[in-house]
């Protein structure tokens, strides 16, 4: 192959070349983020620059899904009471905040991290013999000094100090280690204990320390990389891990712009996605209505009285040890996606509601005591944004566009005011600082002004719930919305810390024959991502990469989506895509030999060095009924650990794309929270004021339906928090509403209104107030899951 410009060996076919007569009728899919349309790909679609969609599959029917989209654990002790029936069983009002008994305290701390300090700090306190007075008093100082020298300096200077070369963050609890015994965290309550506490015991240790998790259960930490992992048991909402020695403590201040952000998405264990979680679909798969998305899988288990598996796989798929794992990868962000019925559901929605928000606060916990931060990603809305399947539900755009347009808007904008009161609390913003307000919204067909109007309603509401400046509450992470990071150069100057993410994916163009080694010869990451990232770094301001994986062709199980096929072996449902290669040679992992795993790191090297601040999709694969194992191995970070293909520091990507310079500027002041952050002008705020007055393809919003704004606040639930001193227990109260101010009701249907579905589409009626019949009154109630009995497999299939 040519060492210049990468050149695919096509397979020649032009199926998803031509340009559509409307975007919505036939939208482009080879962004990245599978299911747009019959399956045909519209390059055409995407302004020069843009991203591809995740994944891109087939819709099931014709009239009203003409779009496509992709795709053992502890116990929990942190509960949110009273928020998920289906959860009470979770709760463990005699555990602790990280799982430890409410007594341990009183137990030895060897019980804890049996390593040779604390085995050496019961020795020093063992009786004595009869030595003369003299000694005794020399060994006493001598074996003190030793616990002094052991446990406190380490746990000082490793944890609690900070680096010389970061700044402490404004969280008061930061240097909290070393507080007196009474404090407690900032500012986020108050602790009411039954005693004085008499004494603080800080829990932490690097590699080879023991862990104890949720469930009482121990394992070994092993980090590497320097890392500490940290708790304590007194106050737990106290932040002082540190994922690696290079990475900023959480107490600390993380230089966007100079550190750089390496992240794992934990893709499908919130947010279900057939392909990273076959198993689950694969139950209904050769069925005469096999499930394609979370919608349709929520209705077959409920028909089957199995929603229990959803929280099975909730509380098992990600756990404490894959959070342990992520930091000793050399990694210091999360990014997790959530979904609106996180919060709540309405109407007819079948999804489980509100129980992933009670694991997401594990993650919270969990992502504190190893250091790793979070990029918190709203990734489906009422509607949905996109039409892809993990958007809520595979079909049509219904949010910014169409007859709902409004309606769901107004919906998904108080489900971002209400995380964004959560995470701004004191005791969050040093765990979750940055929030991604909705994922992938499909702006070819929404259109640029329409999704710019919703961003900076979005960030209006974000900052009206954080306040202004560093350290009040998280960046803004907005999507390029597929057009091209480009047309976002100019978007809100002054605005107080955004960022811009964009999608990178090679796979789902016109398939190729090349494999990893050609396309490392070729430097194909570098040449196609690097100086993009660069510009936009110089011109928006911080910009990461939220996706990007292995994938150098759509093979996969369910990668398109399910029952679909593939492109790359000429197996695809929808358009002319010629026989290039057998996808098993990709699939399956178990036959890879040395030579194909060292391209394919070098591969993940020269992504890295472009892409600079990212997140690989995703932590991990889940394995396949049939054939017991991941299907979609180049996706999975985890695997590509164990198997040898994903770098275990990904330092090792510096320099890797030597045609090609990094960031190394820096971002301006008010871009981080500084001088001037928040000044937006009054005649930007003006142009881009919501609501529109129209749509794309809605000429007066006014004449389409919207709701009122009589509803009750909903406010996220926080978890139990049990705090460890001496021999006394107590409750941490931490918050969950940042902004007392902020009182407004929620937008609900207005009673005397029969709206249309939420989903309905773009060719309703745009009745702005239909008669409200008997049915859509009733179709307000609280959903009860419809009965039936899941269809016969169908044989042959």
């Amino acid at each position: 192959m040519s060492s210049g410009s990468y050149q695919p060996v096509s397979n020649g076919s032009s199926a998803n070349l031509h340009a559509p007569v409307d975007h919505d009728e036939v939208r482009n899919t080879q962004f990245y983020t599978p299911e747009t349309q019959p399956l045909e790909l519209h390059q055409d679609d995407l302004p020069s620059g843009a991203d591809a969609p995740r994944f891109m599959g087939a819709a099931r029917y014709d009239d009203n899904r003409n779009s496509y989209a992709s795709s053992k654990g502890s116990e929990p002790t942190v509960v949110a009471v009273d928020y998920n029936g289906s959860s009470d069983k979770l709760n463990r009002t005699s555990r602790g905040f990280y799982g430890l008994d409410d007594d341990y305290s009183q137990r030895d701390v060897g019980d804890a991290a049996d390593e040779p300090v604390y085995n050496e700090k019961r020795g020093a306190f063992a009786p004595m013999g009869g030595k003369s007075r003299w000694r005794i008093i020399i060994g006493s100082i001598l074996a003190l000094a030793i616990v002094v020298i052991a446990v406190v300096v380490p746990v000082y200077f490793a944890v609690v100090k900070p680096k010389q070369n970061h700044t402490t963050s404004n969280n008061s609890a930061s240097g909290a280690a070393a507080d007196p015994p009474d404090s407690s965290a900032s500012d986020s309550g108050s602790n009411q204990s039954s005693n004085t506490p008499s004494s603080r015991v800080v829990i932490s240790g690097g590699d080879g320390s023991t862990v104890t998790m949720d469930d009482g259960s121990t394992f070994t930490y092993s980090n590497p990389h320097g890392g500490i992992w940290y708790y304590d048991p007194a106050n737990p909402t106290v932040s002082g891990a540190r994922p690696q020695s290079w990475t900023p403590a959480l107490n600390e201040t993380f230089k966007y712009g100079v550190d750089p952000i390496r992240g794992v998405n934990l893709g499908g264990w919130l947010v279900l996605e057939p392909f990273i979680v076959p198993a689950l679909y694969e139950k209904y798969v050769n069925t005469s209505n096999p499930a394609v998305d979370e919608w349709d899988l929520s209705e077959r288990l409920a028909a089957d009285n199995a929603l229990g598996e959803l929280e099975e796989h909730y509380k098992t798929f990600i756990t404490e040890k894959d959070f342990a794992e992520i930091a000793a990868a050399g990694l210091n962000f999360v990014r997790i996606p959530i979904p609106y019925w996180a919060i709540e559901v309405r109407e007819n929605e079948p999804f489980l509601p509100k129980t992933s928000w009670t694991y997401f606060l594990k993650a919270i916990e969990w992502a504190r005591k190893y250091g790793l931060r979070i990029n918190l990603d709203l990734h489906a809305l009422p509607g949905s944004q996109n039409g892809w399947n993990h958007s809520s539900r595979l079909g049509k755009i219904n949010v910014l566009y169409g007859p709902m347009g409004i309606a769901n808007a107004q919906r998904s904008l108080d489900y971002i005011r209400i995380i964004a009161e959560f995470i701004s609390r004191p005791e969050y913003k040093d765990v979750i600082p940055l929030f991604g307000i909705t994922n992938e919204p499909f702006g070819p067909t929404i259109g640029k002004d329409i999704i710019q109007r919703y961003y900076l309603q979005s960030y209006n509401i974000v900052r009206n719930a954080s306040g202004t400046g560093e350290g009040n509450g998280p960046w803004v992470v907005f999507h390029d919305a597929f057009l091209g990071l480009d047309n976002w150069s100019d978007f809100l100057r002054n605005a107080d810390r955004t960022q811009l993410d964009i999608h990178q994916y090679l796979c789902f163009n016109g398939q190729s024959a090349d494999g990893y080694a050609e396309r490392v010869k070729a430097s194909q990451p570098c040449d196609a991502w690097a100086a993009g990232q660069n510009r936009s770094m110089n011109n928006f301001g911080m910009t990461h990469v939220g996706e990007w994986s292995l994938g150098i062709n759509d093979c996969g199980l369910y990668l398109n989506g399910v029952n679909l096929g593939a492109r790359y072996d000429g197996t695809f449902k929808s358009g002319n895509f010629p026989y290039v290669g057998d996808c098993t040679e990709y699939t399956d992992y178990t036959k890879y030999d040395d030579k194909w795993k060292q391209n394919m790191k070098k591969f993940a090297l020269q992504s890295m060095s472009a892409l600079q601040n990212w997140f690989f999709w995703t932590w991990k694969i889940g394995n396949s009924t049939v054939s017991g194992r991941p299907e979609s191995p180049a996706w999975s970070y985890q695997l590509g650990l164990q198997e040898g293909w994903m770098p275990t520091d990904p330092r090792e990507s510096e320099g890797a794309c030597d045609n090609s310079e990094p960031f190394s500027g820096s971002l301006k002041a008010w871009m981080t929270g500084g001088a001037g952050a928040g000044q937006i002008a009054a005649t930007v705020q003006a142009a881009l004021a919501w609501p529109p007055p129209s749509l794309t393809n809605v000429a007066d919003t006014a004449a389409i339906p919207q709701y009122t704004q009589t509803g009750s606040l909903i406010k996220l639930p926080t978890p139990t928090i049990t705090a460890v001193s001496g021999s006394s227990t107590s409750t941490v109260s931490v918050g969950n509403w940042n902004n007392p101010s902020d009182t407004a009701s929620m937008w609900v249907p207005i009673a005397t209104c029969g709206y249309l579905d939420p989903w309905m589409g773009p060719d309703a009626s745009p009745d702005p107030c239909p008669a409200a019949s008997a049915a859509s009154t009733n179709a307000r109630r609280e959903y009860v899951p419809r009965a039936y009995i899941t269809p016969a497999p169908v044989r042959g299939a």
